[in-house]
C-alpha cells in the first residue's frame, strides 16, 4: 500500500504517528514494545519527530535493522545516528539494543549476536525499512555472498553478516524472517529516482537483482506500508 505526501514533513509526521500508535497498542497489551528503525540520511526527520511522541519510552526496546562494522565513533556508524536524532528528549530512556560489539570482524561475535538478538520478544511491533537506489533494503545487498542467507524466509537466525562491494564495511543485518514478521512493517523512501526504483523492484525479476522484492514479496498478514515524498518542490509538482 503507496502512501504519497506532498512533503517529506508531512510524511515524518504521518509515519511518526503511525508507529507511535503502534508502539502505544504494544505497551497496554503486553507492558512493552519494540521498534527497528533504518540508519541513512532519508529517516533523520521521521525518527527526529517520532522522538517526541508522548509515549511511556521507558518500555520500548529501540534497534537498527542494519549496523556497519565500526565502532560509534566512526562518522558512518549508525549507532551514532541515531543517538543524536533519535535517542534523545523524551525517547532518550528507551532501551537500545546494538548490532554493533566491540571486536574486530563480526564473525569473531556472531554467535553472541545471533543469542542476544534473538533472544529479544518477537515479532517487533513496528520495523520501518529504507531503501538505497541500488535496491538494497536492510543490509540485503544486490548478489552479496550471503544474500540468499539473509533472505531465507526459513532462516532460523535473527542476524546476518553480509560483505559487499556496495556496502563498504562489513555489516550486521537483522534476517528476512526477523523485519518481515513484525505486527507493522514500512517502507520509506524520498525522491522520484527511488520511486522508479521500486517501481522496477513491484514487477518481474530476481531478488538477487534487487533484494526489497524479498520485502516486497513476502506473505504477511498485514500489507506492507510503502511512505513516499518528493526530496523537492520541483518533484511535488512533476
Amino acid at each position: 500500500m503507496l502512501h504519497r505526501y506532498r512533503s517529506r514533513e508531512a510524511l515524518a509526521e504521518a509515519l511518526a504517528t503511525g508507529v507511535a500508535a503502534v508502539l502505544a497498542g504494544g505497551i497496554a497489551t503486553r507492558g512493552f514494545a519494540s521498534l527497528a528503525v533504518s540508519g541513512g540520511s532519508t529517516p533523520q526527520l521521521f525518527l527526529e519527530t517520532l522522538s517526541l511522541a508522548s509515549l511511556d519510552w521507558s518500555a520500548v526496546t529501540v534497534m537498527l535493522v542494519d549496523e556497519r562494522w565500526v565502532p560509534e565513533s566512526h562518522p558512518r556508524s549508525n549507532t551514532a545516528f541515531l543517538k543524536r536524532h533519535f535517542l534523545k528528549g523524551p525517547a532518550a530512556v528507551a532501551r537500545f539494543e546494538p548490532l554493533y560489539e566491540d571486536a574486530e570482524t563480526p564473525d569473531e561475535v556472531e554467535a553472541e549476536l545471533s543469542a542476544r538478538i534473538g533472544g529479544l520478544a518477537h515479532p517487533f511491533d513496528a520495523v520501518v525499512l529504507g531503501m538505497g537506489t541500488d535496491g538494497h533494503t536492510a543490509s540485503f545487498f544486490p548478489c552479496a555472498p550471503t544474500l540468499a542467507e539473509a533472505l531465507d524466509p526459513h532462516n532460523p537466525r535473527s542476524v546476518a553478516i553480509v560483505r559487499s562491494d556496495g556496502a563498504g564495511e562489513p555489516r550486521v543485518t537483522l534476517t528476512l524472517p526477523r523485519l518481515v514478521e513484525a505486527h507493522f512493517l514500512a517502507l520509506h523512501i524520498e525522491g522520484a529516482e527511488k520511486l522508479a526504483v521500486l517501481e522496477t523492484a513491484q514487477g518481474d525479476g530476481p531478488a538477487a537483482e534487487l533484494p526489497v522484492r524479498a520485502v516486497l514479496r513476502a506473505p504477511r498478514e498485514r500489507p506492507l506500508q510503502i511512505f513516499w515524498a518528493p526530496l523537492s518542490s520541483e518533484e511535488a509538482s512533476s
